[in-house]
């Protein structure tokens, strides 16, 4: 029987593009594509995928969010994370949640393969930049300001830092308002933030988002 893998990205030309290369390799066949993270758990639920392949920067609830309901779901899940986001706290927070591996968008085509390969005989790989990302934060101490937010504080941290107002994030999570705002406080006593706009610049500087995702931000 053919690898069965269900592919969520947000763009439908480069999951094309994935497609075309993932079905060139024999044994392998995408059975479902997915654009967001509500979807991609649909499409879990309904296919049963021997491997799911995932971007983390998805419209609304992050990759992070999906990884997380599709391994309450199913705890044997394999999920390779293949995104243009390499900072260490990301990293970490995708493997905690249960990610089997993890691979930047900058990395050869064939890394991508390789990758796939080894978290289908169980193995947790990383591309280079990815594993050199690491080991350079290792290096300088292994800390980040993110380290002490819990996962579901770091997940309101990326939406808010992604430009998506309090009342977006609680419809996105079924959270209240009110839990949002709360968390947000939290979030905003820990990281010494003044404003949602120095939390942006946070975010950013961890690297829990690029600079292209957030938006235009003044502290003025």
């Amino acid at each position: 029987m053919p690898t069965s893998i269900l592919l969520v990205d947000d763009h439908p030309v480069v999951r094309e593009g994935y497609r075309r290369l993932i079905e060139r390799q024999p044994g392998l066949v995408v059975v479902a594509e997915a654009e967001n993270a509500a979807s991609a758990y649909h499409q879990y639920k309904a296919h049963a995928p021997d491997l799911v392949i995932l971007d983390l920067s998805l419209p609304g609830p992050s990759g992070i969010e999906a990884i997380r309901h599709i391994r309450q779901w199913d705890g044997a899940a394999r999920i390779l994370v293949f995104s243009m986001r390499t900072g260490a706290v990301i990293v970490r927070q995708a493997f905690a949640t249960g990610a089997s591996g993890y691979v930047s968008k900058a990395s050869p085509p064939r890394e991508l393969l390789t990758a796939v390969a080894a978290v289908l005989r169980g193995e947790r790989p990383m591309s280079d930049d990815i594993t050199h990302a690491i080991a350079q934060d290792e290096v300088a101490g292994g800390r980040s300001v993110l380290d002490d937010l819990s996962p579901r504080e770091l997940e309101i941290l990326s939406l808010t830092a992604g430009g998506m107002t309090a009342q977006a994030i609680a419809d996105a999570l079924c959270l209240s308002l009110k839990t949002v705002h709360n968390n947000l406080s939290v979030i905003r006593a820990a990281l010494g933030a003044r404003t949602d706009a120095h939390l942006v610049w946070i975010a950013i500087g961890a690297g829990l988002v690029s600079s292209a995702e957030a938006p235009p931000v003044s502290d003025a």
